[in-house]
This record gives C-alpha cells, structure tokens and sequence, in this order.
C-alpha cells in the first residue's frame, strides 16, 4: 500500500504537466497582433518589457470568442532593443566583468496594451503559469507605461525578482528649477490617467508650490482611441479655453510617447476649430525619445518645436545630436530587422514569436551605434550595465566566502534572483560613458540629466540640441545650468523668451507682496523700505543694506555712505573757524589793551585781577571752539567738553566775584559795617577758585568714569556716516551744563539786585545786561541742540559758545575799551571822583 501510494506521488508533477498542456489550447485567438520576443540565451536571462509601438485592441464584449485584434497596424522601432543587445555584448565581452559567465536577455514587445503584459508574465515566470521548461529570469528592466509597471511589479514581488527602472523623482525638482529659470510661474499640467499620473501630478504639484509655481489646470489624458475622440476633444477644448484666457504658454508633460500623441494630435485639432496659431512650450520628462514616435500619423510633431525636455546623462551623446534623417533611420531600421531572426508562429501552440539574436552578425557603423545610444534608451544601457557589475560583485563576494572557482561550481551555486538585493542597494559603479551613476538605497538608478531643445524643421525632421544639465553636485544638491542663447523658441516668439506669468514682474528696488484670496504667483509689488534694496526681479523680500552703506534712489544697489564731520573745508566750518579766530583776535587785543593801561581808574576798578582771569577765559573759549572743528579724535573728545565748560565755570565765577565785590565794596561805606574785613583780593579769589573747583571736580570725575570717545554714527542721516565724539556719559554732560547754568542764574540774580548801586565804574549794570544775554544764549541752546543730529548739532554748540562769550565780552568791556582808546579824558581820578559825588 505504501509502494503505491509513493509510486501515485511520483507520477503526480508528470500527471499535472500534461493536464497543464491540455489547458493550454484553450488560450486566445491571436487575430492579426504580432507578439515578438526578442532573446539571446545565456547562463544568465535579464527579461525586459518594452513598448516601440502602439496598438489599439478590440474590447472584449463578451458576445463573441475574445480575439486580439488591432485597428492600427504599429511601426516598430529598435532604438530599445538595440541598446538592449548593445549592453549584453559588452558585457559579455568584458573579460573583467562576470568572466567564464555569460547573459542573455528576453524581451518582450507589449505594445503598451495590458493584456499583453499579463500575457508576457505568464510566458516569462516559472513553470508555476507555464508548462514549458523553467526560465528563470535574473531581472527584470521595464520601460513600460504606468499602468502596466504597477502590473509588473506585483507579478514580479511574488518571486521577489528585482524591477529596475530609471528613477524619476530627481527629475520634479529639475522641473522646479527649470521653470524658475525662465521665471514661468503659470502653467499646466498634463499627465497619463493613471496612477503613475496621479502620483506625479500629486507629488510635483507640491514641489512647484514651495517655489511659488502656481498650477492653473492639471489635466488626466488618456491615448488616442477612436472610441474615446469624442471625449478627447471636450477636454481639450476646456483647456485650451482656459489656456488662452489666462495667457497660459507653458504645459509640463509627464507620461508615455502614445499618450503625447494623442494629445498633440487632439490640441491640433482644437486649434484648427478655433482658428488659432497658437504655440506652447513643452517640458516634458526622460521616458521616452520622441524621435521615436515621429513616424505616427497621429503624432504632430510640429507642436514639439522649441520645447524642452530631460534626456539621460551620458558622455556619449555630443551637444549638438545632429539631423535624424530618414537615412539615419533606415540604418537602424535595416541593422535591427536583420540583427535578428524571428520564428513563424502561425501554428504554434504558443503564439509569441521568438526572434533569436544572431550571433555571428558584425555591429553596425560606429555612427549608427553612437546614434543609437545616445537616445533616452540609454537609460536601459546604463541600468544593463549596473546590472552586469552588481551580478559580478555578487559572483565575487560568494567565491570570497567559499573558495570556490571554476565555471562548473559557479552553476551550482548560481545566484538567485533575491541574493542580488542587498547588492543592489549598496553597489556603487561607475562605466566608461557616464557621471558618477550609481544605485540608490532603494536600488533605482539615480542619474544626471541633459535638457534637451527640441528643433522640428518643415520637412518634420527633428534634431535636438543640449543647452544644459541637471547635476548633483558634492553635497548631493541638484545644480541647474542653461545656455539660454542656444534655445531655438517656438517661431510665435520670434526668438525672444517666452512668458508664462499671473502677473509682471517685480523690478529690482521691489519685492513681492503676497495678495490675499490670491495664488501666490499672483503677487503685487512692493517698493523696498528705508535702508533695504533688492538686486533681482521677483525679490522675495528686499535686503538691508550694511551699515556703512545706504541704498540708491532707485533702491537697486547699495552705495558706501558719505563720512561728514564739522570739517574745516565745508563752509559751515569755514565760517564758525573764521569767528572764531576773530574773536580770539578781538579778546586778545582787549586784553593786551588792558595790560598796556592797567593804572589807569578804569582798569583798577573792580578788581583788575578778576578782569585778566575773565578775559583769559573769554580768549580760551573762543579757542576751545576748534576743538569742535574737524575730525574727532581720541584727545579732542576728552578735551572738548571738560575744558569748555570748565573755561566757562571759570569765567562765571569772574563774572560772579566782580558783582560780589561791588556789593561788598558798597555794603563796607556804611558806618560801622562788618564787611569792611571781606575788602581785598581774597573774597574775589576764592570765589572764582571755589565754584571753579566744583565744574573742575565734576569733569576728572566724568573723564575717570566715562570718558568721551570718538564714534561713527551711521544711523542718525540717511545716508551718511557722521564722525563724532560719544560724549561718555549723558548726565556727566548735562550735570556740567546745568552746573554752568546754575553759576550763570546765580550771577544774573546778584548783577540785577545790585544794579541800581552808586559808583562811578559800578559793572552791575554791563554784568546784568551780559548775563541776560549769556542765559538766552544756552537756554535756547538746550532745546536746539536736541533737534539738531550730526555735525549740525556740534554747531550749534560752537555757535552757543561763540555768541555766549561774545556777550560777555561785549556787554562788559565794550565800553571800557571806548573808553580807554577813544575817550582817554574820562579815565581819570579826578572824573571817578565827581562821579562819585553824584546824588544816588
């Protein structure tokens, strides 16, 4: 019994197989479809989907026996397939890759139809959907529509066989920057109805907005189909509507070649209705070459002229690819069709044709192979390559572990498809054509991009130039580059850039100024405030300028700001220097005027020892002005404001002690007075010395705490950076200022009271008048002073010193010196004597 049983187990797989073949004659009538499979055999298989044509089947309707027929016959390209083979060879041909180990590949045409997708699955796994003999595919590289890689990728997790496909992300950044460069900010968005257009347009939308890039439509398209025309034209037409009333000029594509055509063809259509010559810019990304869809008839190749695209790095392709003839297309055509041999499948069981790479057939002419990978395809050569490297360092790393060589033991342990991913996320290559491409962590191909201008000339033949790059730099950032001048523009634009825009731009001395219930891109302009400037159009915000420099009337740039003081050449120092100077002349003359006639009654009355302190002080005052003329200095700051009010303390106290002695001097007449003891020199020196020492002590206790210093205020005048002394401490300053008030109040309130005193040459008079002047002076100099900034506020200080000593020196000695110089008779004893005698 158990014989049997295990006999009834081993004949089970063999049962099961042919029950299988049974099963397969029931599959579909092919009708008309051509199903290719291109192969070259190998140690190794890398399987491969492509789509070079496009078909249009019948819908099942379920009312007859399902037949695949197309309503189009395609034309295939071998631009894919090429690179294909092209890879493989070299690879192959490497002694340092994979040697004693060879790779074949197998792909498949699905002609962007799902059906046929799942039908290449079916023929490609292992014998769990197919009764023939194992494949056991390696890999799969696919280049197929959206749609159909979601398909691929969940028959293939199963098996956990790597996917490789071209990444696409970095290229959403690249559209970012790309249109920012050419400042369109309003645009379109036309993507696959699908889920790969879903998520590119939910995942781009986003990054365009961080860069204020406003979207205004973004519309889902599906290929061309007879039974959906109608509905094409209705959403063409909306948006072709909204696009010409928002002044739209720019459509970001994304998505396969068939889904262009039919859009092209559906806008050319729309446009002829409404009678419109319009042009768009095109920016479409790296899936596919469109030269190789310009054999459609329903493709308008003409629409693509002057638009941009991203093309795959490689060092092969040069900036200019040249004309693609139709010369240059029948070389590929010819070398393509013959490079392989395709099997009748008429009555075969299995209805995929299988086309056997011929081995002993030569490479074409280095031109046309140069040609051929310096399409997008390249982007499948590149991925072969990183395929071919990741499997050698794979082949490597186990012989490593176990010691073993040889060909034969390296097919007993050959790789499964599983073993390559922790290669495949961690392997880093570089190959002969191209820059630093390398496997992510995720094991998709990161890659720089050339963009790409796309040229249409009448007879529809179509060349491409590069006129920049999209590259990573060191820091792994995306750097954009732009030969604007190489860029052949629509023919609309007569070769001017195009705009795209919700608003005009913002001239440099603006910035944006975000309009709310307003897409951001639909922004106002905002002139730059006080001190700010902005260099660019479309300034986000404007910027502060240093603080030594200002900005422009026009707020375009900032300029060095002009360095002013109270300087000698400008003719505000000019002229308090020169006043300043001619009273020092004046004070000195009556000075020296007074020595010369210090006998005479007019000199000795009222203390000629005060009168030489008090016109020292005067002359010192007026020359303690050019301490206030000229460039701050270190030493000039700490003497300016010390020694003017000192020397002004000091010529109070004077003025202070002449008016005491008058009084004491009138109170010592009467009979019996006390004050006859204060007659003398004493009184009036320690006066002066006493209220002198008060000013003097404030001032070393200012210098020893907060002594003055030079500074440069660059706040105070727009514009200008004033050189000036920081006084040190502001109530040490006016504690010194309202001291000299106090003396000045002081002196006035005694002058005034004692005005009226008999005496031949009493000064009551002269010193009340001279401190109503003094006091005017430096009440309305507090005021003054304060309103005043820069250099314009030191002159005002120099004038208030200048007109206060002036008064004193005019009131008082004016006079005396008319006196002594014009009326000499009136200087006598005997005209003192009779003045004396005069009735109060």
């Amino acid at each position: 019994m158990i014989l049997l049983l295990l006999l009834l187990l081993l004949l089970l797989p063999e049962a099961a197989c042919k029950t299988r073949k049974a099963k397969c004659l029931l599959r579909l009538k092919k009708g008309n479809v051509k199903l290719l499979n291109y192969y070259k055999s190998g140690d190794h298989l890398i399987h491969g989907f492509i789509s070079t044509a496009n078909i249009h089947l019948e819908p099942d309707t379920f009312r007859k026996f399902p037949v695949s027929r197309q309503y189009s016959i395609p034309h295939t390209t071998y631009w894919d397939i090429l690179s294909f083979k092209f890879a493989i060879q070299e690879i192959n041909q490497n002694p340092r890759v994979l040697p004693n180990i060879s790779l074949g590949y197998s792909l498949y045409e699905n002609y962007f139809n799902s059906r046929i997708t799942f039908d290449a699955l079916l023929d490609m796994l292992p014998p769990n959907y197919n009764c023939r003999s194992q494949r056991d595919p390696l890999a799969v590289l696919e280049g197929t529509d959206s749609e159909n890689s979601i398909s691929i990728s969940a028959m293939l997790g199963i098996y956990k066989i790597p996917q490789m496909i071209p990444k696409a992300e970095p290229q959403y950044l690249g559209i970012a920057k790309l249109l920012l460069h050419f400042r369109w900010t309003w645009i379109g968005l036309f993507a696959p109805n699908t889920d790969h257009g879903e998520r590119f347009i939910s995942t781009v939308t986003p990054v365009l907005a961080r860069s204020d890039i406003c979207v205004v439509f973004s519309q889902r398209i599906i290929p061309l189909n007879l039974l959906y025309i109608k509905e094409m034209r209705e959403y063409l037409s909306r948006v072709t509507s909204l696009s010409i009333q928002e002044n739209i000029y720019v459509y970001v594509y994304y998505g396969d070649l068939h889904y262009l055509a039919g859009l092209t063809f559906g806008l050319k259509q729309i446009y002829r209705r409404v009678k419109s010559k319009r042009w768009n810019i095109w920016i479409t990304v790296a899936l596919s070459d469109i030269t190789s869809g310009s054999t459609d008839s329903a493709f308008d190749i003409r629409q693509m002229h002057g638009s941009l695209s991203f093309s795959i790095q490689t060092k092969r392709r040069p900036d200019n690819i040249g004309f693609l003839t139709n010369d240059m297309d029948s070389a590929v055509e010819e070398f393509g069709f013959k490079a392989f041999h395709c099997s009748s499948f008429e009555h075969s069981l299995n209805r995929w044709a299988k086309c056997r790479e011929e081995e002993k057939r030569q490479n074409p002419a280095q031109e046309v192979l140069e040609r051929t990978l310096s399409q997008d395809s390249y982007g499948i050569y590149n991925t072969l390559q990183a395929m071919g490297n990741t499997l050698h360092a794979a082949y490597t790393s186990r012989s490593r572990q176990m010691g073993m060589v040889g060909r034969e033991t390296l097919r007993l342990q050959r790789l499964r498809p599983w073993q390559l991913h922790p290669f495949l996320r961690s392997f880093r290559f570089y190959n002969i054509t191209m820059d630093g491409v390398y496997l992510d962590q995720d094991g998709d191909l990161a890659t720089n991009f050339d963009i790409v201008n796309w040229v249409v000339f009448p007879n529809k033949s179509i060349t491409k130039i590069r006129v920049g790059s999209l590259e990573r730099d060191a820091s792994k950032e995306l750097r954009l580059s732009i030969d604007q001048q190489s860029i052949v523009w629509p023919r609309q634009f007569n070769q001017t850039l195009p705009t795209s825009r919700c608003t005009r731009s913002c001239h440099p001395g603006y910035a944006k100024l975000i309009q709310k219930e307003k897409p951001r891109c639909c922004y106002a302009c905002s002139p730059c405030q006080e001190g700010t400037i902005s260099t660019q159009e479309d300034a986000e915000r404007c910027t502060q300028c240093p603080e030594d420099q200002h900005p422009n009337q026009d707020r375009t740039q900032c300029v060095p700001k002009i360095i002013t003081f109270l300087a000698y050449e400008e003719p505000l120092g000019t002229i308090l220097a020169f006043f300043a100077l001619l009273l020092s002349l004046i004070s000195s003359f009556v000075l020296v005027l007074f020595v010369k006639f210090l006998h005479t009654p007019v000199v000795k009355a009222n203390n000629r020892d005060l009168t030489y302190i008090l016109l020292t002080s005067l002359l010192l005052s007026f020359l303690s002005s050019f301490l206030f003329i000229g460039q701050p200095r270190k030493l000039t700051c700490l003497l300016r404001q010390t020694m003017s009010s000192t020397i002004f303390s000091v010529a109070i106290s004077s003025v202070l002690a002449k008016t005491i002695t008058v009084v004491v001097a009138f109170m010592a007449t009467k009979p019996g007075s006390r004050m006859r003891k204060w007659l003398g020199k004493g009184l009036a020196n320690s006066i002066v010395i006493s209220f002198s020492s008060v000013q003097i002590g404030l001032c070393i206790f200012w210098l020893g705490t907060s002594p003055p210093f030079p500074e440069s205020d660059m706040h105070s005048q727009a514009g200008q950076i004033t050189l000036q002394c920081n006084e040190g401490s502001v109530a040490m300053f006016y504690g010194a200022l309202g001291y000299m008030g106090f003396l000045a109040a002081v002196s006035f309130t005694v002058a005034f009271l004692a005005r009226k005193l008999p005496g031949a040459f009493n000064e009551a008079k002269l010193i009340t008048f001279s401190m109503l002047v003094f006091c005017s002076v430096w009440v309305s100099f507090v005021p003054t002073y304060l309103s005043t900034k820069g250099k314009y506020m030191v002159a005002v200080q120099v004038f208030s010193m200048l007109a206060s000593s002036t008064g004193l020196m005019g009131c008082i000695f004016l006079s005396k010196c008319y006196i002594i110089v014009l009326r000499p008779d009136l200087n006598t004893k005997e005209h003192l004597m009779m003045k004396m005698r005069e009735p109060v």
